[in-house]
Parts: structure tokens; sequence; C-alpha cells
């Protein structure tokens, strides 16, 4: 009788949740506490299997460390604001809201179809009124302590979107969403200090030892600190008689190569380099040529090197006599530094690419290790190495380091410079012009200037009479919504039509989850009970943004007194999973993309399901719409139960690495879920009650009983260390054994084993498989429900092996090995490492010095 997951899995849901299964304790619970997140989805409407693998690698540690008696949180929530629901309004004629809602209630079937152990109690989304509400009392406290503020600055402007796109959002020059080519606009934008922190920010990565050293370094690099120089050029006295200036302020760390020095090259949005676009038309098209480039660093490094001479030069520090020319050129950021640099093409990319392209000097100062001068000019490649200076007067001989130094300390000393610590994060852009986003609590009133909403009159919500019928922001043309009176002096007043970057939304999502219903942003006792997030699990692409605006947040609202968090860190272990990958199909070299479900394979070759039509079978790749090789989890569910579909995505390959979708891997999963079951009911039916627990097991019982303890004390530290595929395995060998004990001579005593086995069995199933786990253990007459059983205990002794194999190395090389019980005493081992036949090989023509015994472990034999 084969297993029947359409019954079992509705079954146990059911069952786990009039028990209330998976709702976490109030705050203060005695028990040692643990709160396991993934980042929560966005409501496409449908899952895929990505979400499969992230959230199913939260479901084992939630569960494996809920039956090790601990107080669990477990929430899920959805991340329901952005630019699709109003797409989808405008392609289908839909309210945003009702899209979205309507997307909630599709996927929250689908993922509890899954089992997944998820304190459903706590849900809510970021569109609902009551989280945007809150969060709006977190932007006014923010406000209040001086890390909100407005300015203008340049934007990347989707103008298809008719919004606002950080840079990360603008993918080859366009917009991540749209595909349209992004514009340069200069808005008036509000902003989040997050630089006030970007030490701190820096340092606390420091104390994330159990997070991936990847991303750590990712966000240090673009937190981006560096020590270096303030630098002042003056201009020459020809240039200064033209009035634009005395002196250009640069910002370098490399003060070392200024005997490489060829130009200047100011940014195009530098006051200098606006001051003189008023009275030369050339200056005033490349600043406009380059405002079309986009702000972001992608589109500056891709784009060719371009400029124009503004006829100014400055003159060298160090050289007398010497001037350089200075340039505006379109691969300097104005807000990075001082807007300024000086170029040593030697030494930097863009600096060499610009110079090749103006015919400017070229003079390598660095010289490489095992290089001669002569040998050391520069082709199309800058050398960014290490080495030794030269052509650089007093610094030549100095290694980098020390040149560094030496230059610094001269320039300082001469007046021409400061030493300065400067960062590459730069303050977080939160406006954006659409409407399904939290509204900025702010009021523009003509008498007072732009004011903060009262809290008493929070939430400023979301109208829902709103039109989609032209491009642009909906808020801005709601008269009946933006007219409103001055909460400062009661005066008619416009309200702010920006609403709230996405990222805002998620960067303390997870505080709420402690406390969703409370009428403040977050409940101080459940925050200091549940945070720091013990568990946090999700894509490495969120490795930056999200990770540090939570990071941010945390702090901010730490020292606003809204959050009582001791680290000041809002995630203490973080997780970051592979996708799930899959091969894609072609109807031709450029055909048309074909689902896993449109072809079949026939010995070597792929077709068209049905035709003898071939198929070109391309490259495996990350599951997506567009190349069609996606797999509906719903349809995995159907054919093959929750379990299934867990069990493949958990037990094919390391979880941090990507897992490919195969049909065989399916098909094998299933073949485990069904040898499982039947071993249970085998078990069940030969198991009489009839061993008398006084009467010694035999052999190969108690063989069975030492490998389940080795499994116990195995599959538990697998699920800790994330090595989850090991704990499958781990699984599969315990069932092997079980049914190769069944197929061999029965006795009361391996019966009974068997059976007892095989319920411990179904609780390290539980986290992987739980439906499984819980129509095995009712088969075998398990008490209650596996989810709410504790977790088995191992005796430590019986997790060691009673045979070791012991090496014997001869000089420090292994030359045998040889077989022998726990605990030999310390003559038979030398015994027997002198009887190995490897050994006695190697000691031939040898005198034997000495003999080195470690228990348990080697034999080392010094010879000569």
């Amino acid at each position: 009788m084969r297993y029947d997951h359409q019954k079992n899995d509705k079954k146990w849901q059911k069952a786990w949740a009039a028990a209330k299964c998976f709702e976490a304790p109030k705050a203060g619970h005695k028990d040692k506490k643990s709160y396991v997140l993934e980042m929560f989805p966005y409501p496409s409407g449908r899952i895929h299997m990505g979400h499969v693998r992230n959230y199913a690698m939260g479901d084992v540690v939630a569960r494996y460390r809920r039956a090790c008696g601990q107080a669990v949180l477990h929430p899920m929530g959805w991340d329901a604001f952005g630019m699709p629901a109003e797409n989808a309004a405008m392609a289908h004629n839909v309210h945003p809201k009702t899209w979205t809602y309507e997307n909630i209630a599709s996927m929250r079937v689908q993922l509890q179809s899954l089992g997944f152990a998820l304190d459903w109690s706590r849900e809510f989304a970021t569109c609902d009124p009551d989280y945007y509400g809150q969060e709006q009392k977190i932007f006014l406290a923010l406000w209040k302590a001086g890390l909100v503020y407005r300015k203008s600055s340049k934007v990347n402007w989707d103008p298809v979107d008719h919004t606002v796109l950080a840079n990360e959002q603008v993918v080859d020059g366009c917009g991540w969403r749209s595909g349209a080519p992004v514009e340069t606009r200069e808005l008036t934008q509000w902003f989040f200090k997050i630089t006030a922190y970007a030490e701190e920010l820096l340092d606390g990565l420091k104390t994330l030892d159990r997070w991936p050293e990847k991303v750590r370094t990712m966000q240090a690099n673009w937190i981006g600190r560096s020590q270096g120089l303030k630098l002042r050029f003056d201009l020459d006295e020809a240039s200064q008689t033209k009035g634009a200036a005395d002196s250009i302020e640069v910002y370098t760390t490399r003060p070392d190569t200024l005997f490489g020095a060829s130009f200047l090259a100011l940014s195009a949005d530098h006051p200098l380099s606006k001051a003189l676009a008023q009275n030369r038309p050339d200056i005033a098209d490349f600043i406009a040529t380059c405002a079309r480039m986009g702000t972001s660093e992608e589109a500056i490094e891709r784009a060719d090197k371009r400029g124009v001479d503004t006829g100014l030069r400055v003159k060298h520090p160090f050289m007398p006599g010497k001037t350089l020319p200075v340039w505006i050129a379109n691969f300097v950021l104005m807000d990075y530094g001082t807007g300024a640099i000086f170029g040593c093409p030697a030494g930097d990319q863009r600096d060499l690419d610009f110079a090749r392209a103006y015919n400017l000097p070229v003079l390598p100062v660095v010289l490489p290790p095992q290089t001669t001068p002569a040998d050391a000019a520069i082709g199309k490649t800058a050398y960014t190495g290490d080495g030794t200076l030269f052509n650089s007067d007093f610094l030549d001989g100095l290694d980098v380091k020390a040149a560094i130094e030496a230059a610094s300390d001269a320039l300082v000393a001469k007046g021409r410079a400061e030493r300065t610590i400067n960062y590459r994060l730069r303050d977080w852009g939160i406006s954006r012009q659409r409407y399904w986003g939290c509204p900025i609590p702010a009021v523009h009133c003509e008498h007072c200037g732009v004011v903060p909403v009262k809290e008493a009159d929070l939430p400023v919500r979301l109208p829902d009479d709103v039109s989609f019928d032209q491009p642009g922001n909906p808020l801005a043309r709601h008269d009946s919504w933006r007219k409103t009176t001055c909460p400062k002096c009661g005066a008619s007043a416009l309200r702010e039509t920006d609403t709230l970057d996405t990222f805002v939304d998620s960067s303390w999502y997870f505080a709420r989850f402690c406390a969703p219903r409370c009428d403040q942003p977050v409940d101080p006792q459940a925050s200091r009970y549940w945070l720091p997030v013990d568990q946090y699990i999700g894509g490495v692409e969120h490795a930056v943004l999200h990770l540090l605006y939570a990071r941010f947040f945390t702090r901010a609202m730490k020292d606003c007194g809204l959050l009582d968090v001791e680290s000041g860190e809002p995630f203490a272990g973080l997780f970051t999973q592979g996708m799930v990958t899959h091969q894609t199909y072609k109807t031709g070299e450029k055909g048309d993309w074909l689902s896993p479900d449109q072809v079949e394979r026939r010995g070597q070759n792929w077709y068209l399901r049905g035709t003898d039509t071939e198929v070109l079978a391309g490259k495996i790749e990350k599951m997506s719409k567009s190349k069609h090789n996606t797999v509906d989890p719903a349809d995995i569910i159907a054919r093959y139960g929750a379990d299934v579909a867990r069990w493949f995505v958990l037990s094919d390959s390391p979880p941090e690495r990507d897992v490919e979708w195969t049909e065989a891997g399916v098909e094998g999963a299933n073949r485990f879920v069904q040898r499982v079951w039947a071993c249970a009911r085998t078990a069940a039916q030969n198991n009489t009650g009839a061993y008398d627990k006084n009467t010694p097991l035999c052999a190969a019982a108690q063989a069975l009983e030492r490998q389940c303890h080795k499994a116990v004390k195995s599959v538990g530290e697998d699920i800790e260390a994330f090595r989850f595929n090991r704990a499958v395995a781990h699984l599969y060998d315990l069932l092997n054994t079980i049914r190769k004990a069944q197929a061999g001579p029965s006795s009361a005593g391996m019966d009974a084993t068997i059976h007892s086995v095989l319920q411990r069995l179904c609780l390290l199933l539980s986290p992987f498989a739980p439906h499984l786990a819980e129509s095995c253990w009712a088969v075998l007459n398990g008490e209650g429900l596996v989810a709410q059983t504790p977790w088995p205990s191992y005796d430590p002794g019986l997790t060691e092996d009673e045979t070791l194999v012991i090496p014997v190395q001869i000089n420090g090389k292994k030359r045998g090995e040889f077989s022998a019980p726990r605990g030999l005493d310390k003559n038979e081992a030398q015994n027997m490492a002198l009887a190995n036949e490897g050994a006695k090989r190697a000691l031939e023509n040898l005198t034997v010095r000495k003999i080195i015994v470690v228990p348990d472990r080697i034999v080392n034999i010094v010879a000569n």
C-alpha cells in the first residue's frame, strides 16, 4: 500500500493548526529562545522552487530547535509594496491593493501546502496600514533625531515608471523593471543619514562571526572606508587671473604616485565645472552629455572615458615650475571625496584610459618586483600592484606603504594637505515617486516650510480612489488627498506625495514580528527577549543593501529609544542559500524557449514531447520565467506531495550551492518516501510486543541500535551546521540498515529494535519530511504528534566505533594500517604495527629507534 500524500499532507497540516504547534510562546518564556527567520517574500501570486528551498531550510532549523526544547519564533509576512503592483494596475485595470491582497491569499495557501512550521498568528503585510503607520512613527522619530533630511541631488530617473531609481536598480543603463534607458535629473529628495553610522557599521562586521565571510567583505567594501589626504593644488598665476578659483582640493589615498601625475580631473557637477560652463559652451555641452549617463558607478565604469580641457593649470606640489592641466572628466563622481582627482595613468586604469584618449603623459612610478626600470613601461593595462618607487625623487627606493607615509608627511608639513578618513557609503535616498508605498508623513506649508505630521494623526493612509490612466505618481494628481492643513500653524498646506523606498519596509519587519499587534512600532519587552534574530536565511543578492539598511535601522531605532538590542545587530546568524537551477531548452539556436514539460529525452537527444522534432538542450541556469525553465511547486506537490519537494531541495547538494532540479532526483526522493512508509508498516505488523527487555539483544540488533545513536548525534550536528545534505545522507544510511535488518533473520528482540529505531527515525525525519514522519509515527503507535515530541537522545558511548583503523607511519609517512578494538593496549598496538606488511617492507634495512603510540589514533615508528 503506497503512501498517500494527498490525504496525509492535509491531515497533518490540519492537526498542527488545531494544536497550535507552531505558535511562539510569549516573550520571557523560561526556555532558551531561538528566532528563526527567512527573508519574507514579495507577493507575486505564485511561489517558485527558490521559495521552497529557502523556507524549507528555515523550517528544518525551526522544527529541530523546537524539538530540542527551545522557545521558537518562526513567523511569516509579506514585503508587499512596490512597482509590480502599480504595473499590474496599469496593465490589467486592477487596483494595486486588490492585486496585492489576492496574491497574498494565493501564496499563503501555497506555502501552507508545504507544511512549514510557521507562526501564522503573527502574519502581516507591509502594505497594511497598521504596519506602515508604525513605520511612519519610526520616520518621525528619526527625523526628530536629525537622521532624516531633504536636499537637492542628482538621481536616476526612469522615464517609463516615472520614479527615482537607486543605483543598484539601474542595470546596463536601464531601469531594472521597465528596461528604459535611465535619465539623470536634479530633484529634492528625502534621505536617511546612514553615513552617521559608517564607522559603527564597519566595526560591527567584526562581531558577526556567524555570517558568511563573503557577505561581510561585500558590506565592508560597500562602506568603503579609506584613509587618505585632502590635498590642495594651487592654480598657476595665469589660471588665477581668469577668476574661477585659487585652488582645487582633491582626495587621494595614493600621494606616493604624485610624481606620475599628468592631469587633474573634475566632476561635471563640481562647482568649478559649473562656473566655467557659463562662458564655455563646449563645457556646458559636455556637462549635459554627462547628465545623460546616469549616476550609477556601473554606468560610469562602462562608458568610454571622455573629458574636456578647461584650459586651467595647477602647480605640482613637489616639482617647482611644473604644472598640470585641469580637465572635466565623465568618470569622476561629485559625491565621492571632493569631486576632483589627480590622475596618475600608470597606476589607475581609468586614468590610463583617459590619458590614452587625449595623449596625456604616462610615467610609471611604481616598479614591480623583479622588474628593471627599462622593463616597466605601461601598455594597455595600468600597474596597480605593490613594488618600490622610482622616477619619484625623494621617494625612490621606498616600498608603496612607506612611500605613502613619506609623501603624506611631506605634504602635511608643507601645509598643503591634511589627513582624513573617507567613506564610499552615501546617505540613503528614500524618496520614490509612486503610489504603492508608505506615504512620507510630512506636510509642505508656505509659512512653516516642511513639517512633520502629528503622531496622533497617523497613519497617513493611501487613498483608494486613484487612477493609473496616465504616467506619473497618482498621489501628485489627487487634490482631495494632497490638500490638508499645516500641523503647526493650521494654514492650508499640501501633503508630501513621495512614498518611501520599499527597502525601508524590510529594514525593521523582523522587530515587528516580536509583537505584531503592539500599538507602538516595537514592544520593548518582546524585542528584548526575541532579538537579535538567531538565524536569518536568504539570498546573497541582498548581501549589501537590505542587510546594511537593516543594520542601520536597528542602530537608529535603538538610539531613538524605540528598540533595545544590546549588540545593535539585527541578525546574529546569517545563511545565504544557493539557487535552484534547471536545464534550458529551445526549438533551435534562435528559437523559442520551451518549458521542461514540453520536452522529452530519447537516448542522448531531446525532442518536443510526442513528436520527432529535435530540441536544443542549453545551459543549466537559474529558474526564470523568461527562459521557461521553471517547475511549478504546485505540480510537484500534487504529483508527489510536499515532503518529496522538501526532501529533494534539501538533499541534493550543500545548501550554500546551487541545486539542479531534475526529474530523476525527484523520483529518487519519492522512492525514499515510499521505502520509509513500507518499512514502518512492516515494522508495525512484525512487532508483537513479545520481546522481554531483560533478554540480551543479538549482535545484529545491537549494531542497528548503535547506528541509530550515531544518526541521532550526526543529524542534529549537521542541522545546526547547515549541512542538510549530509544529514539526509545519514538518514538514507539508517533506513538502508533498517531494511537489511527487516530482510534478515527475525526475532522478537530484532523486531522490537527495528520498531524502536523506526520511531526515532520518524523524529529525525520530522524537520525534513514532517508529514511522512507523522504518518509513520502514527502507524508505529507513537504518542501524540511528532511536532510536539522531543528530539531523541543518544548515548555518547554508542556513537563511537568499537573497531578502529589505526594508521602506521614510518618517519612521518603512512606505510600501512591495521584494525583494532577501541582501547587497545600500547604494547599490543606496537606489536600489531610492527607486524603490518606495509610497515615491515618500509623497515627493511632500517633500525627501529623509537615507537610512539597515540592510543586509538596512530602509531609512528622512527627508524634509520
